[in-house]
């Protein structure tokens, strides 16, 4: 899909394909109304990985299709860089995540509303949720039906998440049918944004029927929105052949994640002012907030070896099997291609006084030896995981430009474990995990434990492994936080605050993280962005001279 694009001038342009990008540009395009440009730095879907669902474990490493970012040395990790795997084409993070379908705690989104975003609590939002959805169980209170986004039950629910989510039980983990119902605590099988056993990406939802007044063009790296007496009025933009600049009579929408508008921002002029002086960037808006308050959910693993061979180790370590495996995909979409992999979870609270789940706990059917930014390799043996997850952390980093090259990577910085608080709880997810994993239920499949290992036990032994293993869940958030006081970006409206004719639209407007994968509810984002802006220019907001 790529173009050699002239200088034109569109209505809207957005930059950044990924899970709000997708939905805003589909949404206000759909209209008729107006001409959008909907940016992608990345080359088109094509990659016949990204639509099988256990392909994402060949995208996860694959630099055709992923940023592959990884962190500064962070303090409290052990000095470790953590990798970081971004989407880089069309539908963005959508097309190589794990596909698990969650909105987060009904009361994340009061908090918003709490925080002074009006309009985005949880009766708000909820209408957006089900605009979006194409929900295989129907619809009700909570799900919809007729929108883009396919959401379907687990393809393949095997011996072992039966296992696993009985011995949840077994530990005092209640069922839970539906974890975006009306309560997210307790264990269940998770949904997953699918299609007759295929991915369905935010591009699969939105961009599928493309209407002409929608231009989309990949392998275009924004390099800079061009902003002219305090308003947005175009974009500019590095193509194989050399920059671009497109213009916008309305309005400039920046969607490139919690790492990549930020940045954008950045590159423009936009942010603390220290740091672009450092860069040489001249500076058109002090904003300290830009890059700032950034958070992703703390990831640790806990690993056993399985007595049967029925994991995806066994897959992966067989060529007969993938062979059958491959088969079976495509000739009768089943077997365990059909599936992601990440079949069932939990939600729960570390400590009782808490008013919502701050752990979550996924079940991998795979075990890892090692696990890069350059390669995925299982266990020769049978194995599986289930890894807690800090939905609540207290830390918070910093996005900054690492170069003033807007081609270069953005330098990121997490701040985990920096409380008591976070330690406390990352130490407790890995005791609850033990805890399930010793249920008379998996007692068939548990053949020893393989991390953290018999030898870690005390606090500091088990502080001492999650520092050294620890990885970041791969949901940042928040580094353009929407609200209205001075550590804020974006009002609730999601306009950048002092600029005329730009706003930011993903995951990175979140005023805090939601408790659980932020794939929906960045969807949802972009829905109630589009939404907004409809509503804007039919007020009778004058757009710009062409």
């Amino acid at each position: 899909m790529p173009v050699d694009l002239p200088t034109d001038t569109f209505d809207f342009i957005v930059t950044g394909a990924g899970s709000a990008g997708c939905a805003i540009a589909g949404r206000l395009a759909e209209t008729r109304q107006y001409r959008v440009l909907l940016l992608e730095a990345g080359p088109p879907d094509t990659n016949p990985w990204i639509h099988i669902p256990l392909g994402y474990a060949k995208t996860y490493v694959d630099p055709r299709v992923n940023w592959k970012f990884e962190t500064q040395p962070q303090p409290q990790m052990a000095g470790r860089k953590l990798y970081l795997p971004r989407g880089k084409t069309l539908g963005g993070s959508s097309s190589i995540n794990g596909m698990v379908y969650i909105r987060g705690h009904r009361g994340d989104y009061d908090e918003w509303r709490q925080r002074g975003c009006t309009g985005w609590d949880y009766d708000s939002v909820l209408p957006f949720f089900k605009k979006a959805q194409n929900q295989t169980r129907g619809a009700s209170e909570f799900h919809g039906t007729g929108g883009p986004l396919h959401v379907s039950d687990q393809a393949r629910q095997g011996e072992l998440s039966h296992a696993v989510l009985k011995a949840c039980q077994q530990a005092g983990i209640p069922a839970n049918p539906d974890f975006n119902g009306a309560e997210q605590e307790g264990c269940g099988y998770y949904q997953t944004t699918t299609s007759n056993k295929r991915r369905w990406s935010a591009a699969k939802a939105y961009l599928s029927n493309k209407p002409e007044n929608l231009t989309i063009v990949t392998g275009a790296h924004a390099t800079r929105v061009v902003i002219e007496n305090g308003r947005a009025t175009g974009v500019e933009y590095q193509m194989p052949g050399g920059r671009v600049v497109s213009k916008a009579r309305r309005e400039v929408i920046v969607s490139g994640g919690a790492y990549g508008s930020p940045q954008l921002l950045l590159l423009s002029g936009l942010g603390p002012a220290e740091h672009l002086q450092e860069m040489g960037i001249p500076v058109i808006r002090d904003m300290p907030a830009v890059g700032s308050n950034l958070h992703d959910h703390f990831n640790t693993t806990a690993s056993w070896r399985c007595s049967k061979a029925i994991t995806l180790n066994d897959l992966q370590n067989s060529s007969l099997r993938k062979l059958v495996a491959g088969l079976q995909y495509v000739l009768f979409r089943s077997g365990p291609m059909a599936s992601n992999g990440v079949t069932a979870g939990l939600f729960t609270r570390s400590d009782p006084r808490l008013e919502r789940p701050d752990i979550q706990v996924n079940l991998f059917e795979w075990s890892t030896r090692e696990r890069t930014r350059e390669r995925v390799v299982p266990h020769d043996f049978s194995g599986f995981s289930m890894t807690p997850v800090h939905l609540r952390p207290e830390g918070r980093g910093t996005v900054r430009l690492g170069s003033p090259d807007p081609l270069a990577p953005p330098a990121v910085l997490f701040d985990y474990l920096r409380t008591e608080y976070d330690i406390r709880a990352a130490i407790w997810g890995l005791r609850l995990v033990r805890r399930i994993a010793s249920q008379p239920a998996l007692q068939p499949y548990n053949k020893g434990e393989i991390y953290p290992g018999a030898d870690v036990n005390t606090d500091e032994e088990m502080l001492d492994y999650i520092r050294n293993t620890g990885v970041s869940n791969q949901h940042p958030t928040s580094s353009c936080a929407m609200g209205t006081g001075p550590n804020t970006v974006v009002d609730p409206r999601l306009r950048v605050h002092g600029i005329g004719g730009l706003r930011v639209a993903d995951a990175s407007i979140m005023p805090v993280a939601v408790g659980g994968n932020t794939n929906a509810p960045t969807i949802m984002i972009g829905e109630k962005c589009a939404a907004m802006v409809l509503e804007d220019a039919k007020a009778g907001a004058e757009p710009l001279a062409a």
